[in-house]
């Protein structure tokens, strides 16, 4: 059985390098020469209104990869499309793609996809929070199916790290992309209907959940009090909210992580491991480490199943198939 599960993520592996490779830094470079340029300045016009565009775009693009590959599927409008499956309630952004899009299409119609798009949006809205810049490979083409049925992979704030683990193996990611990509929380906010079972009722038995740390656990208390609105939002990073930096992976260690799924990384050996490298003790060079891996990763996960050459179809309009 695990020689199996080895083989299956080998093949996946290669599939995924060999998809990279078939991507291309530039690839609009003669077709639409303006399309980076054109996304950067939509992005940065939205992020200049409200900041906390930037953690709504990086994460429409992840759960657009993780389902179906990072084809475009997560834009499509529909009642039984995935934008409308539950994990996918809270997700933002989508003005952005369709205000980029529809520059480019009046400038070169039918040329670049809306997969593309999403994917330099994201690097670009890490770019503009103080993150690193990174060349994005682009080539994508735009999926025909979008089904919210098919959305009941992605990660999950309940998930244990085993869980987390299966679920970026299958798109052949491993556990350094996985403490990585999860990272990105710290320029991401959450909702305190996410984590406050973590506040008073962890075990049905009305205590909290002990790997939180007590300071901590006060404050989160205060911004989320039992019968309060479980609609307000709390940042994902206390300390620097709207800043890319490696004080997520500082908190996680001190626990100080607000999400379930972000503390348990610390109580697996091999992505503790990982956190502790990013965490360190000295800021500057460990976040220059980060700001390293992070866009490694992300170029990683965004040639997850792509879709190439005659495959799929360059959309009009973002949210409804040609």
């Amino acid at each position: 059985m695990e020689v199996m599960w080895l083989l299956c993520s080998l093949v996946i592996l290669v599939m995924c390098l060999t998809v990279q490779a078939q991507l291309k830094t530039g690839f609009y470079s003669s077709t639409c020469p303006r399309a980076e340029a054109i996304v950067r300045s939509t992005v940065e016009s939205y992020f200049n209104k409200d900041p906390t565009i930037a953690p709504g775009l990086l994460r429409l693009h992840f759960h657009d990869c993780f389902v179906q590959g990072c084809d475009g599927s997560i834009l499509i409008s529909g009642s039984s499309a995935e934008k409308n499956a539950l994990p996918n309630l809270g997700l933002r952004g989508f003005e952005v793609i369709d205000d980029a899009k529809s520059q480019l299409e009046a400038t070169c119609p039918g040329v670049v996809s809306c997969a593309d798009i999403l994917a330099l949006a994201a690097r670009d809205a890490v770019d503009l929070s103080d993150g690193p810049s990174w060349s994005v490979p682009t080539g994508r083409r735009d999926g025909r199916t979008s089904l919210s049925s098919q959305a009941s992979n992605l990660p999950s704030p309940l998930d244990p790290v085993s869980v987390q683990r299966q679920k970026f193996s299958a798109k052949g990611l491993d556990d350094h992309d996985l403490v990585t990509l999860v990272g990105a929380h710290t320029i991401g906010q959450t909702e305190c209907r996410f984590f406050s079972y973590r506040l008073y009722n962890f075990t049905t038995t009305g205590n909290s959940d002990p790997t939180i740390n007590q300071a901590f656990l006060s404050q989160l208390q205060t911004l989320c009090p039992k019968t309060g609105d479980g609609l307000r939002k709390v940042p994902l990073d206390k300390d620097s909210p709207a800043k890319f930096d490696v004080s997520f992976f500082k908190n996680v260690r001190d626990g100080n992580g607000v999400l379930e799924s972000d503390q348990r990384l610390w109580g697996d050996s091999n992505t503790q491991r990982v956190v502790q490298n990013y965490a360190g003790n000295i800021r500057g060079l460990l976040g220059l480490r980060f700001d390293y891996e992070f866009p490694k990763a992300m170029v990683k996960m965004s040639s997850i199943e792509v879709k190439i050459g005659g495959q799929g179809e360059i959309r009009k309009v973002c949210s409804k198939f040609n």
